[in-house]
């Protein structure tokens, strides 16, 4: 089983590379969990790790990644260092935004204004909130931000 994530209030950026990676990871602030007792109460119940800043929440934690560091590059070095296979996926699973499963958009379907022609460039949308996604130049840096914690 992939390992499954829960990223506290202060990691909502790492949320977005994990989920870029390919990872389940869900971030209490899209989903309004605010206490201590919430989130390590859905942890549990979901089997995830917990990703945190606060030495308290991850002490009380079954499984958690107390991390120090503020600046993402420096988070995600910490996530590799722990284990954590930071590889960009080769074609997006999960949603940036709310982190629900995307599906390809077919070649004859529509796309907003702001997202490319699906017969010229791969697009995929999230079977939650709709948004559209593809390999542009967000991707293209965070593959730059990744292949540099080298």
């Amino acid at each position: 089983m992939t390992r499954r994530f829960l990223l506290d209030a202060m990691l909502g950026k790492l949320a977005t590379y994990l989920r870029m990676c390919g990872y389940d990871a869900a971030y209490t602030l899209d989903e309004g969990i605010t206490e201590d007792e919430a989130i390590l109460a859905r942890a549990r119940a979901e089997d995830r790790t917990l990703c945190t800043r606060s030495r308290t929440l991850a002490d009380r934690a079954e499984d958690a990644l107390l991390l120090d560091s503020r600046e993402i590059e420096d988070q995600l070095r910490e996530l590799a260092d722990a284990g954590v296979d930071l590889t960009l996926a080769a074609e997006p699973s999960r949603c940036g935004v709310c982190n629900g499963l995307v599906d390809r958009v077919g070649p004859d379907e529509r796309t907003p204004d702001y997202a490319p022609d699906p017969a010229e460039v791969a697009v995929w949308r999230c079977t939650d909130c709709g948004q559209h996604f593809w390999q542009g130049s967000h991707w293209d840096d965070v593959a730059e931000t990744l292949a540099s914690l080298d």
